[in-house]
């Protein structure tokens, strides 16, 4: 009888699976929460296994997709049931999501929106743990020419020089 309910349950979690798969192609990824979002990225890292309650873990401890994807590996790792494969699933999708992001400095595509120039921002630096002094050099047509870090400090102080600023503007014209 046990091995009934566990061939159930069995049952279950793959037809879950299909079913969140299935509703992410047709109704794309704003129609998921972000713990099936979550749930999606583990499915690969743990293919034998219940993935709900570990997702809900993983939002309850970091807040939110983003964050939980972003996270410090050491910090996954305390989060019980994250072993080393979920952790390189994630870390494969945070490093996606940057490469994704930078592929607009290489085609120039304009900001043009504050809006869009936040997104861009907090896709590339959005979860880091001090403070980075990041400069976007934008041509007349608001493309992004480059994206550079000038300078990283503290929690809460990075030392910033205008002169170099300045100076690399001047380069990239």
């Amino acid at each position: 009888m046990t091995s009934e309910a566990d061939e159930d349950a069995a049952k279950h979690y793959h037809g879950h699976r299909e079913r969140l798969r299935a509703r992410l192609r047709e109704a794309g990824p704003a129609a998921l929460a972000d713990y099936e979002l979550l749930e999606l990225v583990l499915f690969r890292a743990l293919p034998q296994r219940d993935v709900k309650p570990l997702a809900k873990a993983l939002l309850a401890r970091f807040g939110s997709f983003p964050e939980a994807i972003s996270a410090e590996p050491h910090r996954l790792a305390e989060v019980k049931g994250m072993g080393p494969s979920a952790i390189a699933e994630f870390k494969i999708v945070e490093a996606a999501a940057q490469r994704f992001a930078k592929g607009a400095v290489k085609k120039r595509l304009p900001m043009g929106s504050w809006t869009e120039v936040v997104d861009y921002c907090r896709t590339s630096m959005a979860f880091e743990n001090r403070e980075i002094f990041r400069i976007l050099f934008l041509d007349k047509k608001n493309g992004l020419i480059a994206d550079e870090v000038q300078g990283s400090g503290t929690v809460d102080h990075t030392p910033v020089y205008p002169r170099e600023v300045v100076r690399r503007a001047l380069e990239l014209s």
